[in-house]
């Protein structure tokens, strides 16, 4: 049995959107309300924490660039004398970061990659 609907909420919108919305509702074939409640049950809100945690991984995602740049400018630099391994070790260290950020987006990362990742590549 479905939950009775017994409460209300007046909002405010311009004639306008009043009209679009109400066509949208005629087009689905459903009333207004339940297309405003079906609409606020998909939309997803952000809270202080979810801030957070995005801006944890963007300062992270920053920082895999800023290696990526100094492992590129050291492999310029030393064309010559480039380790290979040294280069591909540190770019599957980015990798690695890179998928972890990709499978786990709200996980956060430590502030400085692990100790066999701390090579100075300048």
């Amino acid at each position: 049995m479905a939950e009775k609907l017994n409460a209300s909420i007046k909002i405010r919108l311009s004639k306008q959107e009043k009209l679009s919305w109400q066509e949208k509702a005629v087009r689905a074939g459903i009333p207004l309300s339940t297309l405003i409640r079906e609409a606020m049950s998909r939309t997803r809100t952000w809270t202080a924490s979810d801030r957070s945690s995005i801006q944890e991984q963007t300062r992270q995602i920053s920082r895999i660039g800023n290696n990526l740049n100094q492992i590129a400018k050291w492999a310029n630099t030393y064309k010559s004398t480039a380790s290979a391994i040294e280069v591909i070790e540190a770019l599957r260290t980015i990798e690695q970061s890179l998928n972890q950020l990709s499978t786990n987006p709200s996980s956060s990362f430590p502030s400085a990659p692990p100790p066999e990742a701390q090579s100075d590549v300048t």
